[in-house]
């Protein structure tokens, strides 16, 4: 049993470090902004991840959950905004090209 619980929590700590990664990977190296979004969203299901890995290790799970209910209240209202913001900047400019935008004035 407690071999099962080691291994679990092994699986589980590499899969939220790879999401971690490839949210982070997501993020630098992309100038499109719905992939950058898109790994920011990555990221913060990596931090749930681990929050609630926490939770369970600890063995305050209640904890766990609320903190992890609180993230992704916050995390869908961010990406609203962002999600928003990317349309207008789309409708005005025809573009989500990030680099394309550096050179806008006003």
């Amino acid at each position: 049993m407690v071999n099962d619980m080691s291994q679990l929590f092994w699986m589980c700590s590499i899969a939220g470090f790879l999401v971690f990664i490839i949210g982070i990977y997501g993020l630098l190296v992309t100038f499109n902004l719905i992939r950058a979004i898109i790994g920011l969203e990555l990221l913060t299901k990596s931090v749930t991840l681990f929050l609630i890995l926490a939770g369970y290790v600890t063995g305050q799970t209640g904890l766990a959950q609320a903190l992890a209910i609180t993230l992704i209240v916050i995390e869908v209202v961010v990406i609203a905004i962002a999600v928003g913001i990317v349309l207008c900047v789309f409708r005005h400019n025809r573009t989500i090209d990030a680099q394309l935008l550096r050179n806008i004035k006003g």
